[in-house]
């Protein structure tokens, strides 16, 4: 991990690496359209409105309603270049089941369970 403080949000906290990646550590908070535009501004900070790949580490968090999936969805191709979703076996693949049950992920998205590797995909994104 880098030497950088955590950057606070309210549904996760961020570091921006050293060669442009995104870390998210997702927040176990239900998301709601506030929490989500608010987030959106706050990455839009962290990155000088700089679009970045983004590393996230999900947590279990409550189902999000139809509107606020929608927004976020429509959100990701404005902050990030694409994202890779680090998890346990099974949880990236339910997010991805919710948010794109009816189209297709807006940015490229691929889920892992070894960071790694998910560091290494990104890469290409930069």
């Amino acid at each position: 991990m880098e030497d950088k403080p955590l950057i606070e949000g309210e549904i996760a906290d961020y570091l921006l690496t050293d060669n442009g990646i995104l870390i998210s550590y997702s927040k176990s908070i239900l998301r709601i359209v506030e929490n989500i535009a608010a987030n959106v501004a706050l990455v839009k900070k962290i990155t000088n409105n700089k679009k970045v790949p983004l590393l996230i580490y999900l947590k279990n968090s409550p189902v999000p309603d139809k509107e606020t999936r929608k927004f976020s969805t429509e959100q990701l191709p404005n902050i990030y270049t694409a994202m890779a979703m680090v998890s346990k076996p099974g949880l990236a693949q339910l997010i991805m089941k919710i948010l794109f049950k009816f189209q297709n992920p807006p940015i490229p998205i691929k889920s892992f369970t070894d960071d790694e590797k998910a560091k290494e995909w990104l890469k290409q994104f930069l």
